[in-house]
């Protein structure tokens, strides 16, 4: 299991990475803000943990980069503000768990057991395929699934496809012949409304119980997709 733990108070951290060492944890330790976004941006850690007040970048602004762009790497806040407020404030930043100084190292070691739990069976199985990932929605082409909010979404071929197409053009206007062509090829002569009823399925599946739309229609043109499209 991986740790990236990024304090600058260099008496908590090398105790810190002592007792999570001896546990048989792999850390890695930066100081500042600015090489912690770098470090969490490069991704591959089974848990993150952040102290609020950090030099160049705090925490709090590095768990919300980490949630704009998907990444559900756990984060457990490491602080000296201990208001309900401050509370709020992390947990709304995406923060899974929240600790304030001083604390005991025991208590610590037993929230970090708790974020890196072993993985579901279904999270083992993603974990096999590389995703591709566009807002809070990722694709498993090669299983044919999608996840969204922690769904797993069982999709047909087809759909997956399209699915894949818009994933890959996320942002771009993709027309009716575009998405034909992708699909069906030249040799495939499919009737006018397949696309529609295809794109109304997918819709059904992935964008549910007022989840953010992510097909976006542009009238007598096609399609472009996103959460901001």
């Amino acid at each position: 299991m991986r740790i990236l733990l990024v304090d600058d108070e260099i008496e908590l951290t090398e105790p810190l990475t002592r007792v999570l060492t001896s546990e048989g944890y792999s850390v890695d330790v930066v100081y500042d803000g600015a090489a912690g976004s770098q470090m969490a941006a490069v991704g591959g850690y089974d848990l993150l943990i952040l102290d609020w007040m950090l030099p160049h970048q705090t925490g709090l602004e590095i768990c919300q980069q980490m949630r704009s762009r998907g990444d559900t790497t756990p984060v457990l806040f490491l602080t000296a503000k201990d208001t309900i407020d401050d509370r709020v404030r992390g947990l709304d930043a995406g923060a899974d768990d929240y600790l304030v100084k001083p604390f005991e190292l025991r208590e610590l070691l037993a929230r970090v057991r708790a974020r890196v739990r072993r993985p579901s069976a279904l999270q083992e199985t993603r974990n096999l395929h590389p995703l591709m990932r566009i807002a809070d929605l990722e694709l498993d082409c090669e299983n044919q699934l999608a996840y969204r909010q922690g769904r797993m979404i069982q999709l047909s071929e087809k759909e997956c496809q399209l699915l894949e197409y818009f994933m890959r053009n996320a942002g771009s206007l993709l027309t009716h012949a575009q998405i034909y062509q992708e699909l069906w090829g030249d040799n495939e002569q499919p009737s006018s409304n397949v696309l529609a009823a295809l794109i109304r399925l997918l819709r059904r599946k992935i964008e549910v119980n007022g989840e953010t739309p992510l097909i976006h229609t542009v009238y007598g043109k096609g399609y472009r997709f996103g959460e901001n499209a």
